[in-house]
């Protein structure tokens, strides 16, 4: 595909996620940490469109640095409402495109990699607090975090992570479900030693970098 026309349909993609987010948000009333994690997996599932659309790289990264600016201005003017919580202190949605960005160009020839790294941040950290904050009651590590959001972390990226290397990366069930337990282990820790928002930055720089030792 043309990269121009692949570009079109990513950001045509982006904005219908937050518009749909936000239509969740009004319609029934969701709180706003429900439809931020609407968008988190949206976005984050949008690696497999990214890797299937464009050629080249440079192309690749212009979305999520374009909402490295858009959600910077969204988080100073609360602009997207069913993505900021009104509370200032946390720049996640920041981060998200910025790691994005960052694995895209760093991985662009490995495509089982690129999108694996991404998903313990886009299934895992987002599972994780929603079912740590409706059933979490074992707090254990930074900021509030429970031992139920961290199992939850573990499981999803676990699962994740192993469908990313069994579709992309042509590998067999035991091998891929191998890699993704190592894998979510590192992510479930550093998750748990992160400040709110900068885990955007540090599980998938972590989750990349056990990929990365795993399959040279």
């Amino acid at each position: 595909m043309n990269d121009g026309l692949a570009l079109l349909i990513s950001f045509g993609y982006v904005f219908g996620i937050l518009a749909l987010a936000e239509g969740i948000r009004r319609w029934r009333r969701y709180g706003v940490e429900f439809t931020r994690k609407i968008i988190h997996i949206g976005v984050g599932m949008w690696v497999f469109g990214t890797i299937a659309l464009f050629q080249r790289w440079q192309m690749a990264v212009i979305p999520p640095l374009a909402f490295v600016v858009l959600n910077y201005l969204s988080y100073r003017f609360n602009l997207l409402k069913a993505m900021e919580t009104g509370g200032k202190g946390s720049l996640g949605t920041v981060y998200f495109p910025i790691s994005f960005a960052a694995l895209i160009a760093l991985f662009w020839g490995q495509p089982a990699l690129l999108a694996a790294s991404l998903m313990p941040m886009t299934w895992g950290d987002a599972m994780g607090a929603t079912i740590g904050q409706k059933w979490g009651r074992r707090k254990v590590g930074l900021n509030g975090r429970s031992l139920e959001g961290s199992a939850a972390v573990f499981v999803f990226s676990l699962v994740s992570v192993a469908l990313a290397l069994a579709i992309l990366g042509d590998m067999g069930a035991a091998q891929a479900l191998g890699i993704g337990a190592l894998v979510a282990a590192a992510a479930t820790a550093v998750e748990l030693v992160s400040p709110w928002g900068l885990d955007n930055l540090t599980v998938p720089a972590v989750s990349a970098l056990v990929l990365w030792l795993l399959l040279r």
